[in-house]
């Protein structure tokens, strides 16, 4: 499989997961954004809308790279951080960003004003695994 289909897959698991959630319906009322997960090789910016997934644009083009804030990362940071059981300093955004060499980058209000389900939506990777190409 293509890296690019690999993606497709990923975004399309990654949108039913994040929207049959239950803590995501319960919490994400007001969990409106968009943000970018890099992991270098791809980027792929997540539109949220009411705490659902509105879109997935994979490696999108400049014009296309809307979104708020980034998380950005190597592909082998991601992969650890969306283990089942990661290792120590990958099980959250803090410590990975302490630690584990991941970076928070742009408007961080949308981010820490939605902390809870966007922490919700990353523990989420941990089903889905990571958007990076098994290319190692």
């Amino acid at each position: 499989m293509s890296d690019r289909n690999a993606l497709q897959q990923w975004a399309h698991e990654f949108r039913e997961i994040t929207n049959s959630d239950p803590e995501l319906r319960a919490h994400g009322r007001y969990f409106s954004c968009s943000y970018m997960l890099d992991s270098g090789a791809h980027r792929v910016v997540v539109q949220m809308y009411k705490g659902r997934v509105d879109d997935i644009i994979i490696d999108p083009d400049p014009l296309e790279e809307n979104y708020q804030f980034a998380i950005r990362a190597s592909a082998d940071t991601w992969r650890k951080f969306a283990e089942k059981e990661p290792p120590p300093m990958y099980h959250g955004i803090w410590s990975a960003t302490f630690r584990s060499g991941m970076r928070l980058e742009g408007d961080l209000l949308p981010l820490m004003q939605n902390l809870r389900c966007m922490t919700r939506q990353l523990e989420l990777l941990r089903e889905t695994g990571a958007p990076v190409s098994d290319g190692r």
